[in-house]
């Protein structure tokens, strides 16, 4: 029987906000950095304070049903919570995708 608890959307954000605008964290971004300057890829690990208010806010206006089922938002349902948000979607579809992968390693 699996006894493994499933971490909620919440939990896992609270996760990723742990190393938020951590000095190490930023030598590791920027590693990662793009042409541009952007380190979207290494947002997971170590997100920016302003990254992780956007996320904490998208997921504060989800619907609980779209909390419990995140692995099944369309693109379209994350393009809208994003805009619905006003906040970078590039940005929230990485936390998406983050969280569902990481709730498929630990179940």
């Amino acid at each position: 029987m699996d006894t493994k608890k499933k971490i909620s959307i919440e939990e896992y954000l609270e996760r990723v906000g742990q190393m938020v605008d951590d000095d190490y964290g930023r030598l590791i971004r920027k590693q990662f950095q793009c042409l541009d300057g952007s380190s979207e890829l290494a947002m997971l690990e170590t997100p920016s304070n302003e990254e992780l208010e956007q996320l904490r806010h998208a997921v504060a206006i989800m619907t609980p049903k779209e909390k419990e089922s995140a692995e099944k938002l369309t693109d379209e349902q994350i393009l809208k919570i994003a805009e619905d948000a006003r906040i970078d979607t590039g940005i929230f579809a990485i936390f998406i995708n983050g969280y569902i992968l990481y709730r498929k390693r630990v179940s």
